[in-house]
């Protein structure tokens, strides 16, 4: 079983579905990517629910980035930076222990005990 993601024309994904593996070959069938995305009249872009492609599972909301051919995550803060692997990053590096992130304060603040 595969997965799917089809993209608007800001390489956005709109929706993900579940489709046939790309090795089957149905009715002549082989190129799974480019039946769906002409059947939706939609760009459609593999992804893989285990990670094993394109860097991670897509999501609705995740925005494809066909020049490194990976899914980015939605932005988590304005302030948080892509990294060079397409990962969010802080402005700071999170300290060890038990923080969360203030984007007002644009600082980790320890979450009290208790």
């Amino acid at each position: 079983m595969a997965h799917y993601a089809f993209l608007d024309n800001n390489n956005v994904v709109t929706e993900v579905i579940t489709g046939r593996n790309e090795d089957e070959v149905v009715n002549g069938i082989s190129d799974w990517e480019e039946f769906y995305g002409e059947l939706r009249g939609q760009r459609c872009v593999r992804t893989s629910y285990n990670n094993t492609i394109r860097k991670q599972y897509a999501g609705v909301g995740f925005t494809y980035n066909e020049a490194a051919d990976v899914f980015v995550a939605p932005q988590i803060w304005p302030s948080w930076s892509l990294d060079s692997n397409h990962d969010w990053q802080p402005p700071t590096p999170r300290p060890e222990g038990d923080f969360y992130w203030d984007e007002t304060a644009l600082a980790w603040v320890e979450v009290p005990a208790g």
